[in-house]
């Protein structure tokens, strides 16, 4: 099967050790791409030179909303000309986290906002994180030219779940479909479109039931499809081919990872 992982933060430290054996894993078990979510500026240059070293890895430049306070106000001029110089194949992780209370929610929406303006002149998706805020942000998205992405992790309702769709987004699912208490990602999994659907895995967090209180991988992410499958009447090969015809309809992975 040929699967993508349109969402796994490889660059980080858990994976200094053992990157090059995880992505040869990966490669083992059929997955051919994995797009790497940037969320501070200082870490942009790390998550590029990983991606450069390793061509199924695809960068991703964002400012992360739960690192709001750690964010410089020249970030989003840095942003802007890294996506100038380097074309990555989206921007994000950006978005909303009204969970974390002591966040500022009007400067996360600034920030968010300024993000999206750089996605939109550069004609680039954006990979959105959001958590207790999808009203917010889907409010934000309607003011903008952003024509699509990815929502990371969804956990809204199915109401917004086709807000999402119509906006021209997919919604990720990954590790936590594979635990028995997860009902309502269940429900959202079998009521939702196969074609509104892609996988992720969100390593090194968010690990699924097999790997719970370890260190998530991309390396996991067959796992996560068979999870999927139990919850839905298609042939498990269809699920992977659509949910990576999926991925490859919002993002262009025809793109330089350099």
């Amino acid at each position: 099967m040929n699967l993508i992982d349109t969402h796994a933060h490889i660059d980080v430290a858990a994976f200094d050790a053992d990157r090059s054996t995880v992505l040869e894993q990966c490669l083992r078990v059929g997955i051919s791409h994995i797009v790497v979510p940037g969320i501070m500026a200082n870490t942009w240059d790390k998550l590029r030179e990983t991606c450069v070293s390793n061509p199924a890895l695809y960068a991703s430049f964002g400012l992360h909303p739960v690192y709001l306070e750690q964010h410089d106000p020249d970030d989003i001029d840095t942003l802007t000309a890294y996506v100038k110089r380097y074309r990555p194949i989206a921007v994000g992780e950006i978005g909303l986290d009204f969970y974390c209370q002591t966040l500022d929610q009007n400067r996360q929406r600034t920030l968010f906002e300024a993000q999206l303006a750089v996605a939109a002149n550069a004609a680039l998706p954006v990979l959105l994180h959001v958590r207790k805020s999808h009203d917010a942000v889907l409010a934000c998205l309607r003011k903008t030219t952003v024509t699509g992405g990815i929502c990371h992790a969804f956990n809204g309702s199915l109401q917004q779940a086709h807000q999402y769709i119509d906006l021209g987004f997919k919604l990720g699912f990954g590790g936590m479909l594979s635990f028995a208490r997860s009902h309502k990602l269940h429900r959202l999994a079998q009521r939702l479109p196969l074609e509104a659907i892609v996988l992720e895995t969100d390593a090194p967090d968010m690990a699924g039931t097999g790997h719970h209180g370890q260190r998530n991988s991309p390396e996991y992410l067959p796992e996560y499809l068979q999870a999927l499958a139990k919850l839905r009447t298609e042939d498990i090969s269809k699920i992977a081919a659509q949910t990576t015809a999926n991925a490859e309809a919002v993002l262009d992975f025809s793109r330089t990872n350099t």
